[in-house]
């Protein structure tokens, strides 16, 4: 029988406050949750976006990716399949770089993506590995934000240098390039300009290590706006390792400069590309020097090359040849003439962020998108995606109530989705469904129609879809006479409500609402936002390349939510810092923001969740993260917003974006954070961090689902990551674990009779996400780790009988042990081949059972349910035959192993006898049980009594249905076939001299026997 076994690992007792709640203390996130492991269900259909790409030196099989949210992975298969190797850490990727005299081992990470769109997430430093992947150690920079380049002199392991870009929402003192002599121990910054310019590019003369090529860029970013370039960004030269750096301008545009990329030819250094952001657009575009950097020449001024200059800087020379060079940009382009012409890659996903050319043919080239990973083996004529990639970046996730229930959300540059929480066969990429299109972010199922709400960026569009008769309609609010222009976030809020199925919310700066699912509107609101002008100037922004593509939109609603338990209760929480509540349904609102005492001005609210608890109870975060303000920021109220407390401590790392409250413990709260994911059972005093199978990826939405305990999470680089049944960490409170031992509740257990030919093939190369497991976990507490003694656990009928014995998990805290409701598979005659058929396990009947455990002295029961599915179609005298039937070919099977035992020690003494006659009749009779000729390949032999008997019981046995007459025909057949063996053997053995000295297991002891 397959078994798993999680242990959940508790350290404290928990200590009362001065509230209700229970204090967990101060516990390691490990040690609270043991073994208690979330899943991942993906999807990586569409992938996400990629920073950086980087090749093994010398073996072309290997490669790395760093998604710009979803960690570090490798290939070993020239990319046809990637794993994670950097889980645990910070899943922002700036740069991957492989030292080049220890590339198998040695590898340096930075973190913090460097394509500095309103969306990206922080690093927090650099790392290395000196074993491939198998762990990590820090080397600084903890507040570098962003780094874009790592180099490792090739000569010299000890000599590293990193580009830092530095933060992107304020000024910072860490940016510049910096050095190590030392192997990372000790830092210095050779070329640092001010605190708001910072490195966006890095380059090495392949044949001399002192030539070095920076790129120094003045930006920033607010919530409201995007400034690239400036008087300080330029292109640097150093040829003394980096101690002295002087301008390479010679050619280059007059006035500011925005982002350079920069690029060396690997076949001849002389040869240098650039692609400069000027001020003049017809000064824009690719630049090349063929005298190492002393002058310059444009060379290409096209759309593809000077587009979204901050979203495309990266220039790529192949290897081998110093005239074909490929940029980044919205379909990537490839010249063959030194930049002289270009056209585009082949199809793939837009916005191409990286380019990496094979180390041993250049037609092989792999493309980093916001789509993910493609592959060329044509030189970038034709392009196909790496299909395990689930990098996907959600920004908001919703559920509904089917079963399983579906996940819907949406994506960054991947429009919008729902998929299921489990199929047949795990989750696969053809079970998603695209419901929404561009930048897809809110996704809500209406709550008693098929109906699906989806948006797009800025409520270009939102769209109201009939999933039944695939028809789909724009309803998004529209201008109206005497309303001023509305103002939507980029992030568009949308709601449904618990209380009127077809009442629909969105809010631009005014909160609106529709009765009709968006076909009629009315505005229920003044201006909610702070209505700041001076945030509301986005055609201006962009810098020295207008970038308004409505990201920058500001003073707009960014949260609604209605309370579960009145609906003319509704908070709203605005991008520039406002927290608004209604009592009255939208007639008079209250700012409550003032109220909240530590909270800097104007900090953006993120999420509210209204209580389900009390009508006046509300939690709200706060992110500040695009005011250069790092800090968690969550609060509650239980008064309407009279009053807030603090609920974040010292614990929690990363600032937060979404609070989750448990539907029956007020005290266990879930908070996503741009680190991954925090657990508070006693209201917020202690915080531990979830790290089981959960990366340190940025969560930015959470949602409990009601029927299953599930906690599912959207995050932004990681796809839907779900934890199964959260429901124990609602008894853990002082009495449970002063207990040697505490079975928790369990609800009961539908037994799974369903199956499907899904999943067979066409997943080899594609990310399956784990499906939820339909088995019964027995779930126990633990107040002290079993480490001396006898520790048994079986299952048992409520009569006693033992059906299975499991293995206990032992450790110290929660521990899950599964069963599949099945009993050992029946012992099979031994014969040359297998018997396929008897390694089917049969279900016991639904009914409630015991799940005992023995520690020591002590006996500790547990009595659980099983159930049938509601939607079966067997009666329950189906059912009984089907058991009986069951019972009865798995009994006959189990005889029939004995009788073929029998026949073989028979035969064994005979042979020792020299007794020929009767042991040649012996073995005509195990010819017509077994087979005895060939091989495990079941083809090659005629089947006997035991391959048809194991047959026909793993057909019943594995059926949903009762016996077919067929079967009853088949059964009748082999009994009478059987019975005649037994009597064959019976009649034989009256023949045997000195029978009785052949010793004999009994029938429960030959059983028992392996």
């Amino acid at each position: 029988m397959k078994q798993t076994i999680f242990s959940f690992m508790l350290v404290a007792l928990l200590s009362p406050v001065v509230t209700e709640a229970q204090a967990t203390g101060s516990i390691d996130g490990k040690e609270l949750f043991g073994d208690m492991t979330a899943r991942h269900i993906g999807p990586a259909l569409m992938s996400g976006r990629v920073n950086d790409i980087e090749m093994h030196p010398s073996n072309s099989r290997i490669l790395y990716a760093g998604a710009a949210g979803g960690g570090v992975w490798k290939s070993n298969d020239a990319g046809t399949t990637f794993n994670p190797i950097f889980d645990e850490y910070c899943q922002s990727i700036g740069a991957i770089a492989l030292d080049p005299s220890d590339p198998d081992n040695t590898i340096y990470v930075g973190t913090g993506e460097t394509w500095t769109r309103n969306s990206v997430s922080i690093g927090d430093g650099l790392y290395r590995s000196k074993d491939g992947g198998s762990s990590w150690e820090k080397l600084g920079f903890d507040k570098s934000e962003r780094i874009a380049s790592i180099i490792v002199n090739p000569q010299d392991p000890n000599e590293i240098f990193v580009g830092v870009l530095g933060a992107l929402w304020g000024d910072s003192d860490e940016r510049g390039v910096y050095k190590s002599t030392d192997g990372g121990l000790t830092w210095s910054k050779l070329l640092y300009i001010d605190p708001k310019t910072g490195c966006a590019d890095l380059a090495m003369d392949p044949t001399n290590p002192d030539v070095l090529y920076a790129s120094m860029w003045e930006f920033r970013r607010t919530g409201w706006s995007f400034t690239s370039g400036g008087s300080n960004s330029a292109l640097y030269k150093s040829t003394d390792g980096g101690n002295t750096w002087k301008k390479i301008h010679n050619g280059f545009p007059e006035g500011d400069l925005g982002r350079l990329g920069i690029a060396v030819a690997p076949s001849n250094p002389q040869v240098l590309y650039t692609v400069i952001e000027a001020e003049k657009d017809e000064r824009k575009g690719l630049y090349r020097s063929d005298d190492g950097g002393l002058s310059w020449s444009q060379l290409n001024n096209d759309f593809g090359i000077t587009v979204r200059p901050f979203y495309f800087s990266r220039i790529v020379v192949d290897p081998r040849d110093e005239n074909v060079v490929v940029k980044g940009g919205l379909s990537g382009s490839i010249s063959r003439d030194g930049g002289k012409t270009f056209k585009n890659l082949g199809n793939m996903h837009s916005d191409i962020h990286d380019i990496a050319f094979s180390i041993k043919d250049s037609d092989i080239m792999y493309v980093g998108t916001d789509g993910g990973i493609y592959r060329s083996w044509n030189g970038g004529t034709t392009m196909e995606i790496v299909e395990n990639l689930p990098l996907s970046q959600f920004y908001h996730i919703s559920l509904d109530d089917a079963t399983p229930y579906n996940v819907y959300g949406g994506l960054q540059d991947n429009g919008s989705w729902y998929g299921p929480s489990s199929s047949p066969g795990g989750v696969e990429a053809r079970d998603w469904n695209s419901v929404g299109a561009g930048d897809g972010f809110r996704v809500l199922k209406h709550p008693t129609k098929n109906i699906i709400y989806s948006e797009m960026q800025g409520a270009e569009n939102v769209w109201r879809i009939d999933v039944d008769r695939q028809l789909s309609k724009s309803i998004q609010p529209q201008p109206s006479r005497g309303v001023e222009k509305l103002r939507f976030n980029w992030n568009p809020p949308m709601a449904v409500s618990t209380h009127q199925p077809d009442r629909f919310y969105m809010g631009s700066q005014y909160l609106h609402k529709s009765e009709d699912m968006g076909d009629t509107w009315e505005i229920i609101s003044p201006d909610l936002s702070t209505n700041d002008p001076a945030k509301q100037a986005q055609e201006d922004s962009g810098g020295l390349s207008m970038d308004n593509s409505g990201a920058e939109n500001h003073t707009t609603i960014f949260t609604i939510a209605e309370s579960p338990l009145d609906e003319k209760i509704i908070w709203v929480g605005t991008d520039d810092g406002n927290i608004q509540v209604t009592r009255d349904g939208g007639r008079t609102w209250t700012n409550t923001v003032g109220n909240i005492k530590g909270l800097p001005k104007n900090t953006w609210c993120y999420h509210i969740e209204a209580s389900v608890f009390d009508k006046g109870t509300a939690y709200a975060v706060f992110d500040g993260h695009t005011m250069n303000d790092m800090t968690p920021y969550a609060y509650k109220t239980t008064d309407f917003g009279q009053t807030w407390t603090n609920i974040i401590t010292d614990q929690v790392k990363g600032f937060a974006r979404n609070i989750q409250e448990d539907y029956e413990d007020p005290d266990l709260l879930f908070l996503g954070t741009e680190f991954g994911l925090y657990i508070t059972m006693d209201g917020g005093s202690n915080w531990s961090k979830f790290t089981n199978n959960m990366p340190a990826v940025a969560v930015h939405f959470i949602d409990l689902h009601k029927g299953t305990n599930d906690l599912v999470m959207g995050t932004h680089g990681r796809g839907v990551i779900i934890i199964d049944d959260i429901s124990p960490l609602r008894e853990l409170d002082e009495e449970v674990m002063g207990k040697t031992l505490h079975f928790f509740k369990n609800e009961p257990t539908v037994i799974n009779e369903k199956s499907s030919f899904a999943g067979n093939f066409g997943t080899e190369t594609q990310f399956v996400g784990r499906n939820k497991s339909k088995d019964v976990l027995i779930k126990y507490y633990l107040s002290k780790r079993h480490t001396f003694g006898k520790m048994t656990m079986e299952i048992q009928d409520m009569e006693g009988n033992t059906l299975m014995e499991l293995g206990p998990g032992k450790s110290k805290g929660i521990n899950i042990v599964n069963w599949s409701y099945n009993l050992k598979q029946p012992k099979v005659a031994k014969g040359k081949t297998f018997s396929f058929g008897g390694f089917t396990s049969p279900q016991v009947p639904a009914g409630t059972y015991k799940a005992v455990i023995t520690k020591g002295k002590e006996t500790f029961e547990h009595t659980f349910d099983l159930v049938y599915d509601q939607d079966s179609p067997l009666s329950g005298e189906d059912r009984k035959l089907k058991h009986e039937v069951t019972m009865k070919l798995y009994d006959m099977t189990q005889q029939l192993a004995y009788l073929v035992y029998e026949v073989d020690e028979l035969i064994a003494k005979l042979e020792a006898d020299k007794e020929k006659k009767t042991t040649a009749k012996l073995r005509e009779l195990k010819e017509t049980l077994v087979v005895t000729t060939g091989d495990n390949y079941v083809g090659l032999a005629e089947p006997q009594l035991r391959e048809k008997l194991a047959d026909l019981y793993s057909k019943v046995a594995s059926s949903y249905d009762k016996p077919s007459a067929a079967d009853m025909e088949n059964l009748s057949l082999l009994t009478d076939r059987f019975d005649s063996a037994v009597k064959t053997l019976n009649t034989l053995k009256k023949k045997i001299k000195g029978i009785e000295a052949v010793e004999l297991m009994d029938f429960d002891s030959f059983l028992e026997a392996k």
